[in-house]
């Protein structure tokens, strides 16, 4: 499966029209809560990425039905539920924590495998098992993964150290059928957490939304199935407005909401961007070149950390020095070197550059980026790390002199939905090998 690539070659400005689905950040989340509903659970406008795929046979080996069909899924709980994750989803990305609520109260019992995901850092399971823990779960973890029992969670009031998206959305999808109250403070407020929140709402949870990032959750006996219709994705969105700036063309997005992209938007707009927005699409073209920028990545509604791949490969474009400054994950800079092997210029550093100091500040994590432009690009084969990666070096591709040939696309396809397609309509010369 690693062995498939894209052969990419440079063929001008990108223009077109890209349709965004739901975002792959919501669609396996939900799919999770719906496993809650004592009756069938749809959500529309689902993207076709590996993860759903993966999310959906994880469910399936649980007990849970799941029919895919064009954009729709449905679930419902099957007669028996089979309380194990299998082993052999070990590692394959974040969504095994976040069975361990809904198991736990659906047969008192869960095991779910070691996670993974993209490599860009630790991104800690401590604050879902300290959080579960306090709600009355009794927790084992060893070499396999993580054991937990409960014969009833309870509410309790969780401080969270920082505002971890997949922490929160464990504390929610568990707290809805606790008994009692359940507060959590310093809680992520991303639109996609606010949109579990909703759905499980539709669900029958009681929920409330306070100020200063708390959430108030009562608990009750049941929830029903619900239908939703999937918001769509702010990282492909973006990504795509960036592939028509980077390539000197213009890409209309249609799909993705304004109001999640408020802070992306100002942001192009300081490097020279021009925007055309209406209530059903939006575009971005740069007839007058663009400018370099310092940028800092932060939680919501501050720019978001996946956002900076493809805006490390416009700040190439941009004349003069850009800075980067990565305050959520720690090892989100992996993806460098396959830039550089491209002719990016772009240096890393372990210094909190373009922001104040961050969490980062006094480690050796190297997560400022110092990028000169208007780099060079050349052709070049390159492996891809992660999914955010894989879309930033097709960029490079895009503007580079010759040929590329990027393995481990896979990656792309797990997180985006139909890239390959959405890039030859955009009239990116790619064929696969």
């Amino acid at each position: 499966m690693n062995e498939e690539a894209w052969h990419i070659e440079p063929s001008g400005p990108l223009r077109g029209d890209v349709e965004v689905r739901g975002s792959k950040n919501a669609v396996s989340k939900h799919m999770v809560a719906a496993m809650l509903g004592t009756g069938p659970s749809t959500l529309h406008n689902a993207p076709e990425v590996g993860e759903v795929g993966l999310t959906a046979a994880m469910l399936e080996a649980l007990g849970i039905h799941v029919e895919i069909s064009d954009g729709e899924i449905t679930i419902e709980q099957g007669p028996e539920i089979r309380p194990r994750v299998p082993e052999k989803y070990t590692g394959l990305n974040r969504i095994p924590i976040l069975m361990l609520g809904p198991l736990l109260h659906l047969a008192g019992e869960a095991f779910v495998p070691m996670v993974g995901g993209d490599p860009i850092g630790r991104r800690p399971v401590n604050f879902h098992l300290e959080a579960l823990r306090s709600m009355g779960a009794e927790i084992i973890e060893d070499e396999n993964g993580i054991t937990a029992k409960a014969t009833r969670l309870h509410g309790t009031r969780i401080t969270l150290p920082y505002p971890s998206v997949g922490a929160t959305e464990t504390i929610l999808m568990t707290a809805v059928l606790a008994e009692g109250k359940t507060v959590i403070k310093g809680a992520a407020m991303e639109p996609e957490v606010v949109e579990l929140a909703l759905f499980l709402q539709r669900m029958g949870a009681m929920i409330e939304l306070s100020p200063d990032r708390r959430i108030v959750i009562e608990g009750v006996d049941r929830l029903r199935g619900a239908s939703t219709w999937l918001a769509g994705d702010r990282i492909e969105a973006f990504s795509y407005l960036v592939a028509g700036l980077v390539t000197g063309g213009e890409v209309r997005v249609h799909g993705c909401p304004q109001d999640r992209l408020v802070t992306a938007i100002t942001t192009l707009a300081r490097m020279g961007a021009q925007f055309d927005i209406t209530d059903d699409w939006l575009t971005a073209s740069a007839p007058d070149g663009l400018r370099a920028a310092a940028v800092q990545t932060d939680t919501h509604p501050g720019f978001m950390t996946d956002w900076q791949t493809p805006l490390m490969v416009l700040f190439t474009r941009a004349e003069g020095m850009s800075v980067l400054h990565e305050t959520v994950f720690e090892n989100r800079l992996v993806y460098v070197p396959a830039l550089q092997k491209m002719g990016c210029e772009i240096e890393v550093f372990a210094q909190c550059l373009g922001g104040p100091a961050c969490r980062y500040h006094d480690t050796n994590a190297k997560h400022s980026a110092v990028v000169r432009g208007v780099s060079k690009l050349r052709g070049a084969d390159v492996t891809l790390p992660d999914i955010r990666a894989g879309f930033s070096a097709v960029l490079a591709a895009a503007v580079a002199d010759g040929t590329s040939t990027l393995r481990g696309v896979n990656h792309i396809e797990r997180g985006y939905h139909r890239p390959f397609e959405q890039f030859t309509s955009l009239g990116l010369k790619i064929r696969r090998g």
